[in-house]
């Protein structure tokens, strides 16, 4: 039986940009000077305060809206905007944004965005990986492509705070999962059946490396936070990628690890080239940088 503890696999999602929708408002650029509107962008007023075209589009762009999907969102989306100006109108005028909390949560806000703003032009500079680089990630791999192994497992979840050293010790020394199920039962844990299939693709490289040595019928355990997983191996099975499959994901896993390179050596330079003082807040032994491929 083996432990592994805060399991996550996250997946990019790409989400498609949606086009301008105008509401019937024509969007001729006028000539008039630079802090007047275009013509056409306001789609509604609130008190004096204007809801615009731009404000829309934004908040589709964020919500993901499908194109199909985006006339009935645009009417919802405007009635949000105006609840939205209606609270914050009155929020001002009860001066809400006055107290402490709310002042460094619009500060910390700020920060974020303008220093994600840097670090996306500073990763802007990084060029797409070469057909070597990818050649030569795909073949140093195998257990992600050619040998890509795919796990069929049945899992028993359980509260985190159930799972106490009685029932570890059960596990331990179970041959089944319907041992530890008919344990459970014994002793009014409730807990929920469920099972899933996944490859080494799919999972972080450190739980790949400890899946690798497993067998068909090992039982282990994952904690993710406030539930617990008793896992058992069903079924393991090769399911190779080959390289024409692979490239895209190669290509955006090396990318994004480039621009990760590239933003920690900025952020290590701008550390050299600071005086930073500790006042009363006490210094690390050492500030350790990951390293940054070919240096």
């Amino acid at each position: 039986m083996t432990d592994f503890d805060a399991l996550s696999i996250t997946k990019a999602k790409l989400v498609r940009l949606p086009v301008a929708l105008m509401l019937g408002v024509a969007l001729s650029l006028s000539a008039c000077s630079g802090k007047e509107k275009q013509a056409g962008q306001s789609l509604v007023r609130v008190n004096g305060a204007e809801i615009t075209v731009l404000q829309v589009n934004d908040e589709l762009k964020r919500a993901g809206i499908k194109p199909e999907q985006q006339e009935a969102a645009t009417r919802q989306l405007l009635e949000s905007l105006i609840d939205r100006q209606l609270i914050l109108a009155e929020a001002l005028r009860n001066e809400a944004d006055r107290s402490t909390d709310v002042v460094q949560a619009i500060e910390r806000a700020k920060t974020q965005i303008i220093t994600q703003a840097y670090l996306r032009t500073i990763g802007s500079s990084v060029g797409k990986p070469t057909a070597t680089e990818i050649d030569d990630y795909y073949q140093k791999h195998p257990e992600y492509f050619s040998q890509r192994k795919k796990f069929d497992v049945q899992q028993l979840v359980i509260a985190t705070k159930d799972f106490t050293g009685e029932l570890r010790a059960v596990v331990n020394s179970a041959s089944s999962l319907e041992g530890i199920a008919s344990w459970l039962d014994g002793h009014d844990v409730r807990y929920l059946r469920g099972q899933l299939s996944r490859s080494t693709t799919d999972l972080p490289e450190q739980m790949v490396e400890k899946l690798k040595e497993m067998h068909k019928g090992q039982i282990f355990i994952v904690n993710e936070g406030e539930n617990s997983m008793i896992n058992l191996i069903t079924n393991i099975r090769i399911s190779p990628v080959s390289l024409k499959t692979a490239v895209p994901q190669i290509e955006q896993f090396l990318f994004s690890k480039k621009v990760k390179e590239t933003a920690q050596a900025e952020i290590a330079h701008l550390r050299a080239s600071a005086k930073i003082e500790y006042l009363n807040a006490p210094a690390p032994a050492a500030f350790n940088v990951a390293p940054v491929a070919g240096k």
